[in-house]
């Protein structure tokens, strides 16, 4: 990966650290193609179990696409200029909601534009007291993308999606946490070690349930309540499959601490 967004796994956790903190982590085209292949390979990883999105610095997680850099390919009349949500977009956010892994997002400072849509994209968000929120969308003239305008109205409800997007402000931490945008506030200094700690405990779970439930809530959101019965028959078919489903019932039944194979 390039030096823009930094990949390590351990231990079954992959951690992905956007690295342009002098930038906000604004996404340039470099520090979004290593990102979607960052992604793309905790996803296929089979020894990944969990994945840490997060980035360095204290002011920022991400800020969306870098401006500078967009600026000045608008002047050239590039044609790369709004190909980006197809071709960096779009793909790192299938890969962040389809993986069957949980994905933790650790927000240590401004989530705005595509780093906020990227932050919806994990399936929990560990926050700091400082950070915040911000669609910035439609102050510049744009419309949603990373897939925003389909998280947000299922995270805040379509109401305060709408006002969200249509009068882009930030929001705080706390506002975000009472909203359901932040699932854990912790303090700054603590952000890094609590989001590891949230994504390690995930890395050391039952890793076919976390991918059946990921799937499951992703599918009764757009199926019939008959429809998401028959799924979680067929996922409750596949979890109970699964080794570590016999792991945590001898567990429980020997009044032990399960030690899961992930599989």
């Amino acid at each position: 990966m390039a030096d823009t967004v930094l990949y390590e796994v351990t231990d079954g956790l992959a951690t992905i650290t956007l690295n342009r903190p002098e930038a906000m982590n604004a996404l340039n085209v470099a520090a979004k193609v290593a990102l979607r292949e960052a992604v793309e390979s905790a996803a296929a990883d089979e020894t990944v179990r969990a994945v840490l999105l997060t980035a360095a610095g204290e002011r920022a997680f991400c800020v969306g696409q870098d401006l500078k850099e967009h600026i000045g390919l608008l002047v050239e009349g590039s044609g790369q200029v709004m190909s980006t949500v197809k071709e960096h977009y779009n793909p790192i956010v299938r890969a962040l909601t389809s993986m069957p892994k949980p994905v933790v997002a650790g927000v240590n400072g401004v989530a705005a534009g595509a780093g906020f849509g990227f932050a919806l994209a994990a399936d929990y968000r560990v926050v700091a007291e400082t950070a915040a929120f911000n669609t910035s969308f439609a102050g510049v003239g744009l419309t949603a993308d990373s897939g925003i305008s389909f998280t947000l109205p299922r995270v805040v409800g379509p109401g305060r999606a709408a006002d969200l997007l249509l009068f882009p402000r930030n929001i705080s931490a706390q506002d975000a946490y009472e909203l359901g945008i932040a699932n854990r506030l912790v303090p700054a200094g603590e952000l890094r070690a609590e989001a590891e700690k949230v994504a390690r405990a995930l890395a050391e779970g039952p890793t076919v349930a976390y991918a059946a439930l990921k799937e499951a809530v992703a599918y009764g959101f757009s199926h019939s309540l008959a429809e998401t019965l028959e799924k979680e028959d067929e996922l409750q078919t596949r979890a109970g499959a699964s080794e570590d489903h016999t792991i945590a019932v001898r567990a429980f039944v020997n009044k032990e601490k399960p030690t899961y194979l992930g599989r």
